[in-house]
Parts: C-alpha cells; structure tokens; sequence
C-alpha cells in the first residue's frame, strides 16, 4: 500500500480441494469440487463486493492472470487452454459484446495417489451445470480409494477413516463402507439441490434421463473438442506416466512382495489383509 501497488494488485483465495476425508480430498463429488475463491483487484473489478454464483475453474486462473499481465495466451508457446479469463465476471456488462453463459464446468480425475496394481489410477469424467452432477467412471473395476490391502491410499488417516474400515470388519455389507470405498458403477449422476451429499445415484434407476443424457452428450462433446486422450480411446497413457514420488513407483507390487514402504499419511491399521493372509 506505501509503495501505491494495491490497487492494481490482483489477489486471489482459493483452496486446492475438499476435505481429506472419505468420499472428499482425491473424489469426483460436490464436497471436494466446490471450493471457496475470493479475489481482490481494486483497480480491476467493477462494484467489489459482489457474490457471483457462476461456474468458474481452476482452468480460468492462468488466462485471467496472462490477461492482467497484457500477454496475448497465443505468444507465450503454451498448449492451447481450456479456461477463460475471469475478465468478464470482473467487469460485467462493459465488454461490449454478448459473453457465453458460465454456467457449467468440466471436472476430471486421473491419479491421486499410489497403491492399485502397476501404479494404476481411477480415471474419472464429469461435468456439473446447474443442480446436477455427471460422473463417468471409465475402469469401474479399480478400487475409487486405492487398493484395500495397501491401505486405501487416496484416502488419509482420520478418526473416520478407522471406523468406517472397523465398521466394516464387523460387517461386510455396511453401507458406509461401500460408499466410501467400495468399487463404483460406471456412471453417477446426481440431483445437488436435493442430495448435496451425493449419496442418491440416480444413474441406477433412470440410466437414461433426459438430464443426464444431456449433461453426458456436452461432457463428451467438450473433451473430444479439447483433445482429450480418454475421448479417443487413449487414456492408457495417463497410467504409463511415472509416479512424481520415484520411491513409490511400483508401490502395489513391492508391498506385496513384502518390501516395507513408508506410507505416512495412513495409518497400519488401514491395511487390510490379503485374502487367505493372516
């Protein structure tokens, strides 16, 4: 402020995801998608203080800030973006022109974390526009949260981690359990205003409504637009990349075969035991 900056300083608040919970951090629903933004940009955003309940994305962040830096997106050598600059949600109205309506956006999910076999993640689509929220799950045969014998990896230790997994123990069939890490249908499709939390998958019962088939067809038709390789039947080239962490490339099987791994972010008592193991 002493050196007169503030005003043309462009703030922004955001969070990575939802909470490390079950059914939360490294999932597709409401809670982890739905994450706060605030942004403070005194000389750039017209009546501050507004409350905007468009759909916005992590992807519109980069062209909003090359916007405010005055760099054209197409100089910097950059792969083509998908998002859009927030300009137009700053200054509403002034553009001069008609803008197209903010009023879905596309989630996805690849690999959180290690521990399914051959360091394989949960390859997730979806789109949310309005109330409604399309998942498709495209290997429904993987473990959503990780393997069970190597401890459920995507999902971090916690108080209700342990008794969702105890729950379970004492009964196979608990419905907590299986909603948080059990294996998934191919697609999801839920009412938000009606069931926030998405336990209510209406997939199972109108696999084909009018609502979700439209949400699909537009999911499906913006990642072919956007060259997305799960579109194309190529998607095994997300799995083929090495995990970040070299110590942990081969995880499933080196913890099989009997290798001790530090896995700190879970606790010993996640670890289920292998059929006919004890």
């Amino acid at each position: 402020a002493r050196r007169g900056l503030l005003e043309n300083t462009i703030v922004v608040v955001t969070s990575d995801h939802g909470m490390p919970f079950p059914r939360g951090k490294g999932n597709t629903g409401q809670m982890p998608n739905h994450v706060p933004l605030a942004v403070r940009w005194p000389g750039g955003i017209a009546t501050p203080g507004r409350k905007v309940a468009e759909f916005v994305s992590f992807v519109d962040l980069a062209p909003t800030l090359m916007e405010v830096a005055g760099l054209d997106w197409k100089q910097t050598g950059m792969a083509a973006t998908a998002g859009r600059s927030l300009s137009d949600v700053f200054r509403p109205g002034n553009t001069g022109k008609a803008r197209p309506p903010r009023d879905h956006v596309l989630i996805g999910r690849e690999r959180n974390d290690v521990g399914r076999p051959h360091d394989e993640g949960y390859p997730v689509r979806g789109i949310i526009q309005g109330n409604f929220l399309y998942l498709s799950n495209v290997e429904p045969s993987r473990w959503p949260a990780g393997n069970p014998e190597t401890g459920y990896l995507d999902c971090d230790a916690g108080a209700t981690k342990t008794l969702i997994l105890q729950d379970h123990h004492s009964n196979p069939a608990d419905p907590f359990w299986a909603l948080c890490f059990g294996l998934r249908p191919p697609e999801e499709f839920y009412d938000l205003k009606a069931d926030p939390d998405c336990l209510k998958n209406l997939a199972l019962n109108s696999p084909e409504s009018v609502p979700m088939s439209a949400l699909r067809g537009r999911m499906n038709a913006e990642l072919k637009e956007q060259g997305d390789p799960r579109s194309f039947g190529q998607g095994a080239v997300f799995d083929s990349y090495l995990h970040a962490n070299k110590g942990h490339v081969g995880f499933y099987e080196r913890f099989m075969s009997g290798e001790k791994l530090k896995t700190s972010w879970v606790s010993d008592s996640d670890y289920e035991r292998p059929a006919g193991k004890e």
